[in-house]
């Protein structure tokens, strides 16, 4: 197979150079490392000048004392806002964000000011000065763009910067214990806490001048929360980019042509995913960006020789943000074509189980638990029905609707790389739905419906699993049930191939119950078995398995190995495993829908994802 960047003949070896360079902007360069290093270190040191009284009298004075900021009687307002800004810039300068360096530019010559003023420190103004040489003669390190926010986030940072300037707050008050008067309580601390960062005295006194350096220090910490929450209210909003209409008649024009390639394919035309495309416009990577980390899921839509060229596309785009790359669930060709064009890794994540229906067959001993359940819950009286959902009416599109969101397992929705996040689109009439009926069951809220398994297209003649659902009420083994009927429904429906769930970490699993599994291999699938618990990673595998499937191998691709905490923790984020935003009453709804997911039972108990 040749493949080649878009514009290149085919059969020509692809440029690299360009591509690996794009590799390696988004990981952090030594010189902006370094800095956020230094500015961490920095405000570490300020804060702990501006808290802790002993510090000033320590063996690190001597080097404390020559920071932007820090130390003298009446400086430890400065000292604490400079150290908790510098600690927040760290972050965005390792990144090398453009705000970020502009911020710090800013903050060190008004630090070198309040030397000279407060202390009368050459020395320390020249070394706030001198530290503004590496962020100025570096500049053009720090040209990343901002990313996707809204101004809900102003309100995280009030809540957020309260809090740490509360508890900032009552160390300060606690920090002076030989020079306070009297023995106050817990509660007059933070109402002194809570009167300083408004500029007014509490209820603590202090001998000396140590109430003015502790008033100065709490309103500081309140100027500090006032100051950049406004900020973050009123700055302009980049809100997360969206698939628009016109993206997503390309991109169907892509799966036209070449979605049998890839059982992923279909899942790219979710509505919170963003997409760029090659040059040529004939491949294209869809995405979302979580926690900073661009996560693209599957392989690229579209022609393969096309595929480098919107790879490009997603490194330039994560380059100039300074977002992580990673690609979750590829496949192996896609994992090939990723690491060969930009230099990154890849690591087996897990296995995809896929059933050719015309090798499956509920006869022989391998199949037995399968078909007694199916026949016992046949005997129970259900019935199936497998559908195109353009043969639907849109009464009974609304009804399985409400049914999935009413049995939905969990309070939050999961799913992103393998989940479409809607039923019933009029731009789905291909996909396909299969329920469970039970006439003389008692009349519930919504009807004679039990379970809903919902299929998106795999090119011409596959399918793809979308989501699972089922009534808690209803006898087990629906989810077997509603699997044998749409196997068995397939071939009159021009389906050769049937894509089921994705088992994490399922060569790890098997392996490692089989006799002569060594001692590693035996613990760390003791370790899967433990958070199965939560995950429910075996039971999931052990539900696949139970159809005979082949087994496909995904991949996930990341720049480093120190990445992949962060790409993991952005995966959860994503899947719906993890929720790190703003309480549900607190949250604007989005305009976007809502993702669905896989719910996959065992036995008809429980239910995850197929993420």
């Amino acid at each position: 197979m040749s493949v080649r960047i878009d514009g290149e003949k085919s059969g020509e070896v692809p440029k690299r150079s360009l591509v690996r360079r794009i590799v390696r902007g988004p990981r952090p360069e030594a010189v902006p490392a370094l800095i956020a290093r230094a500015c961490a270190l920095v405000g570490v040191l300020d804060v702990a000048a501006g808290v802790f009284p002993r510090f000033r009298h320590s063996r690190m004075h001597r080097m404390a004392e020559v920071l932007p900021g820090s130390l003298g009687p009446f400086a430890a307002a400065l000292s604490l806002s400079a150290g908790v800004l510098l600690l927040l810039l760290a972050h965005g300068l390792r990144r090398r964000k453009r705000r970020a360096w502009r911020a710090a530019v800013g903050l060190l010559p008004a630090g070198a000011v309040a030397e000279y003023v407060y202390r009368h420190s050459v020395i320390g103004m020249v070394i706030s000065l001198l530290l503004l040489l590496p962020l100025v003669r570096h500049r053009d390190e720090f040209a990343a763009l901002p990313d996707p926010r809204s101004r809900w986030r102003a309100l995280a940072n009030f809540v957020l910067m309260g809090a740490g300037s509360l508890s900032l707050g009552l160390i300060i008050v606690s920090a002076h214990p030989h020079r306070m008067v009297g023995n106050p309580s817990l509660a007059d601390r933070i109402e002194h806490v809570l009167y300083g960062m408004f500029g007014f005295e509490g209820p603590v006194d202090y001998t000396g001048n140590t109430s003015w350096t502790v008033g100065f220090s709490l309103g500081a910490l309140g100027l500090l929360t006032a100051v950049t929450t406004i900020y973050l209210a009123f700055r302009p909003e980049h809100p997360a980019a969206r698939l628009t209409e016109e993206d997503e008649v390309q991109l169907r024009a892509l799966l036209e042509k070449h979605g049998g390639r890839d059982s992923l394919g279909h899942f790219a035309l979710r509505r919170d995913k963003a997409v760029v495309f090659s040059p040529s416009g004939k491949a294209a990577v869809t995405y979302r960006v979580v926690s900073g980390v661009m996560l693209a899921s599957g392989d690229p839509i579209g022609d393969v020789e096309a595929w480098p060229g919107a790879i490009e596309r997603f490194m330039d785009e994560a380059k100039a943000h300074s977002w992580t790359p990673a690609v979750m669930g590829c496949s192996e060709t896609g994992g090939e074509v990723w690491t060969r064009e930009t230099g990154l890794d890849a690591l087996e994540l897990g296995d995809e189980a896929v059933v050719d229906v015309a090798d499956f067959s509920l006869s022989g001993r391998a199949m037995r638990n399968v078909r007694q359940m199916v026949k016992r819950i046949e005997r129970a009286g259900y019935e199936t029905r497998v559908r195109r959902i353009r043969d639907l009416g849109e009464g009974e599109l609304e009804r399985i609707r409400r049914a999935a969101e009413d049995w939905r397992g969990t309070d939050t929705e999961r799913g992103f790389s393998m989940a479409l996040g809607r039923i019933g689109d009029p731009s789905d009439g291909d996909c396909l739905i299969a329920t469970a009926h039970k006439a003389d069951a008692e009349a519930g809220p919504h009807g004679d419906l039990k379970a809903v398994l919902h299929f998106v297209p795999w090119g011409t003649d596959g399918v793809s699993l979308d989501l699972m659902r089922r009534d808690r009420s209803a006898d087990p083994g629906m989810n077997e049930l509603l699997i044998v009927a749409a196997l068995h429904a397939a071939p009159k429906l021009g389906i050769a191939r049937v894509s089921l769930n994705f088992a994490m970490f399922r060569s790890a699993l098997a392996r490692g119950e089989k006799i002569g599994a060594g001692p590693v291999l035996r613990a760390w699938r003791g370790l899967l078995v433990f958070l199965s618990r939560w995950f429910q990673i075996e039971s999931l595998y052990k539900f696949n398995a139970k159809f005979q499937p082949r087994w496909e191998p995904r991949f996930v691709v990341y720049a480093s190995s120190g990445d992949l905490p962060r790409i993991g923790l952005a995966a959860m984020q994503a899947e719906g495993f993890v929720n790190l935003a703003l309480p549900r009453l607190l949250r604007r709804t989005a305009p976007a829908p809502r993702p669905c997911a896989h719910h996959v039972a065992e036995h008809g108990v429980g239910a995850t994802s197929r993420a």
